[in-house]
């Protein structure tokens, strides 16, 4: 719970704070962009939330911050309750975004897929009972798909609740060294008609991501949206290796996908024309950038 004592500064006046735990995670930037905003090396309430639609998304942001850093001075209960309803966050196709993000994977975004073969986990949220509930009236989890070592998080507790396939690259394994599917390729490999693990390595060697009807792209830490510059984005710090990051970006030229979905960062939706278009001039920045 966020300490009204712990306050920062740079919050205007108001119901809504965060206070001095923030760890600048940038979900509640994601899930409330018109009431949080990133101030120095925290976010920060720089518009306090007006009306039901502002107020709901605050709540949501409040519920998922990964480290409890959101405060109000005074709880809307019903409020509270209907943001918490709205977690999954349904995004389209059957696609949705978990909520509670984990402290132990600095506050990742995790996904979640129904499938009538099985439905996914995308990298792990916390793990609490509302969750556990709703997977549950949806089918349960049959398989967590892991992108990389850093995003974990609770999926041993969730693969244990549902027994669960938990799916991760050799390379990266040793975080999750009981998993029942450790995966070893170097390129690309289909699982049945409607899913595709793509290596991509740079951020950490064995980075994965999923693709899903060549539509849905789960990129991890590998690429995201950046909404300020409006354009795909990746990792310039925290990198294992980035000759192998740039040729990983490359590889996805030959890939359709018409959503990035993010570990860290923002998602986003294009065309897979203007998609591809974007992954490019990312693709020339970098190569300009190594260059110069």
């Amino acid at each position: 719970m966020a300490d009204a004592r712990k306050r920062l500064s740079t919050n205007v006046e108001g119901n809504f704070f965060v206070d001095a735990t923030c760890i600048n995670c940038d979900t509640c930037r994601q899930l409330a962009p018109d009431s949080f905003e990133e101030v120095g090396e925290f976010s920060a309430v720089r518009r306090q939330p007006e009306g039901a639609i502002q107020l709901y998304k605050a709540y949501q942001a409040l519920l998922a911050c990964p480290t409890g850093s959101i405060g109000t001075q005074h709880s809307d209960k019903v409020l509270w309750q209907d943001a918490k309803a709205g977690f999954p966050l349904p995004l389209e196709g059957g696609v949705y975004y978990c909520g509670f993000n984990s402290e132990k994977s600095f506050g990742a975004n995790s996904y979640f897929v129904t499938h009538p073969d099985g439905n996914w986990l995308v990298d792990s949220p916390r793990y609490i009972r509302h969750l556990v509930e709703v997977f549950q009236r949806m089918g349960g989890l049959r398989y967590i798909f892991l992108t990389h070592e850093d995003d974990v998080a609770d999926a041993a507790k969730y693969a244990a609740h549902f027994r669960s396939i938990r799916i991760i690259h050799r390379a990266d394994a040793d975080a999750m060294p009981d998993a029942e599917w450790i995966v070893d390729i170097e390129n690309r490999q289909a699982i049945g008609s409607d899913f595709e693990i793509i290596h991509v390595p740079g951020h950490t060697p064995g980075s994965q991501a999923l693709l899903y009807k060549s539509r849905f792209l789960f990129t991890g830490d590998h690429l995201w949206w950046d909404p300020a510059e409006r354009r795909l984005a990746a990792p310039r710090q925290l990198v294992w290796n980035q000759d192998h990051l740039l040729a990983s970006i490359a590889k996805l030229a030959d890939v359709r996908f018409e959503w990035v979905l993010a570990g860290h960062g923002h998602r986003v939706h294009l065309p897979a024309e203007e998609m591809q278009r974007r992954l490019r001039d990312l693709i020339e920045r970098r190569h300009t950038t190594m260059v110069s």
